[in-house]
């Protein structure tokens, strides 16, 4: 029997072996890092602000706008989905109508945050966090709400930065009590403490590595062997996309001309190769004049 992606996904973060995955902000994001052999793919809430509104990461995007992202990305991939939920867009009431809207479009975990709205993005200084008695409350309101036991609640906190390590960890192990199947304690600053994390909590944790950010970075695997089942770098693609696209358009705007030949764009046949463009070719022509 196939399994379903939300149980391959758990069934691989139950591994602890840092599973390794790229956020993507769109669709075509999401394919390139299933055609290069990653196993899941996140989708990145500060992506999809900063892609599609051109905004920092500060709690701009909706619940409508990630589910519609949510649904584009599992129709161009088969790979299991980590979905970014923000806060929840608001409080126990809203977490549950999130992970309804987001599992029917196609996620198989959901990451919520115990930021209070509007939220910002977790390397950015002057957070502040909700109670940890109402964050218990969204935690069980997303587990109860879900559809299919193997839909991933992540319960991820902010704490570090407002109230220190030692209480960070406290309001993870509350949060696993009230049922998260996975936590991420975000932005951890100091070796040592990050080495902590997986040694010090039960189910399956998250490590963010922020390219220019506040944790310090290990290999995957180093992380690995530190025990994280999940080894999350959210935005290397939109950063490797911001590089790339800086490059080209500058070669451009140089020289006044572009052609294959640069090796800073990619062919014209590869970009069809990825959206599968010979797939339609072959349907237009099962479906030309009603054969």
């Amino acid at each position: 029997m196939n399994l379903s992606t939300g149980a391959v996904l758990r069934a691989k973060l139950g591994e602890r072996r840092g599973l390794l995955v790229p956020g993507a902000a769109n669709a075509l994001a999401a394919r390139i890092i299933e055609d290069l052999g990653f196993e899941a793919v996140y989708l990145t809430g500060a992506g999809v602000t900063n892609s599609f509104w051109g905004l920092p990461d500060l709690g701009f995007v909706s619940l409508t706008e990630i589910a519609q992202h949510t649904a584009t990305i599992r129709e161009a991939v088969n790979i299991p989905i980590v979905v970014d939920a923000d806060t929840g867009f608001g409080n126990a009431l809203n977490v549950r109508h999130c992970v309804r809207i987001l599992e029917r479009a196609g996620a198989d975990a959901i990451q919520i945050e115990d930021q209070t709205m509007p939220k910002k993005c977790g390397h950015f200084v002057n957070k502040s966090v909700i109670p940890v008695e109402e964050m218990i409350g969204k935690i069980k309101a997303a587990v109860d709400s879900r559809g299919n036991g193997d839909f991933l609640i992540i319960a991820r906190t902010d704490a570090v930065a407002v109230e220190g390590f030692e209480p960070a960890i406290e309001r993870v192990e509350r949060y696993i009590e009230a049922g998260a199947d996975v936590t991420f304690v975000e932005a951890p600053e100091r070796a040592d403490e990050l080495r902590k994390i997986p040694q010090r909590l039960s189910v399956p944790q998250v490590i963010n590595v922020v390219v220019g950010g506040k944790t310090p970075v290990f290999s995957q695997d180093d992380l690995a062997k530190m025990g994280f089942g999940l080894v999350l770098y959210a935005n290397v693609a939109l950063q490797g996309a911001i590089a790339g696209m800086q490059a080209a358009l500058k070669q451009l705007k140089t020289t006044g001309r572009m052609d294959e030949s640069s090796a800073m764009i990619a062919s014209f046949a590869e970009r069809q190769r990825l959206v599968k463009k010979t797939l339609f070719d072959e349907l237009e022509g099962k479906y030309a004049g009603g054969k």
